[in-house]
């Protein structure tokens, strides 16, 4: 492990191991655009995975729609823990991935949806987004579909300390090249737990 990635690690470990979920800025009570649109391009018989799902609900929730074939990533193990322990039993019914998705060993071809909320707009380096394309193409499915958010341009300039990129739709869609194209995009403006707005893009692509 890198020592740029044991930093990050540590990072997101804190955050985790010092808050509850519903006091980080990202929190939703309802998954809102995500869950909507995974129910509308996946179904519950199909092979997901969710990069940066922290303590995300969204998981509980797709279960109780029906899915089960769930891969959740993250690079906090403190994140995926309170996750776990709010599923319960359920828990069992997913693969869970500690990792930093810029350097994860995913299989080839396993996914027909891959969910990212509020992740990639944490890599400022090209390196980086390089490698979660890199990533991205080798284990989505052709004809599986991306579904990425990320802060748009109106979006803010750092969240949890750390600095983030913004992006238009055009802008966002251009990290994923040819081998993708765009079918659906959503604007969406995040209340935080603390009363204040973020801006956020939805993107829906499909790999080609």
């Amino acid at each position: 492990m890198s020592s740029d990635t044991c930093n990050k690690q540590q990072h997101w470990e804190q955050v985790y191991q010092q808050k509850q979920p519903e006091q980080v800025s990202w929190y939703q009570n309802q998954p809102g655009w995500s869950l909507q649109l995974i129910k509308q391009h996946a179904s519950p018989d199909t092979s997901l995975i969710d990069v940066g799902s922290g303590a995300t609900g969204l998981i509980g929730d797709l279960l109780a729609l029906g899915y089960h074939q769930l891969t959740v990533l993250d690079i906090s193990d403190a994140a995926l823990k309170v996750n776990q322990q709010r599923l319960g039993n359920q828990a069992s019914l997913v693969q869970w991935l500690v990792a930093d998705i810029t350097q994860a060993q995913l299989p080839a071809q396993a996914y027909d949806l891959w969910h990212d909320r509020a992740v990639f707009h944490f890599l400022t380096e090209k390196p980086d987004r390089e490698a979660y394309v890199k990533n991205l193409k080798h284990s989505l499915k052709t004809g599986g579909y991306l579904l990425i958010s990320c802060f748009s341009e109106q979006g803010p300039e750092k969240c949890s300390g750390l600095p983030v990129v913004r992006y238009n739709a055009q802008s966002l869609a251009a990290e994923f090249g040819e081998a993708f194209v765009l079918k659906q995009q959503h604007n969406e403006l995040h209340t935080t737990p603390f009363g204040t707005s973020q801006a956020f893009l939805y993107l829906l692509l499909q790999k080609v």
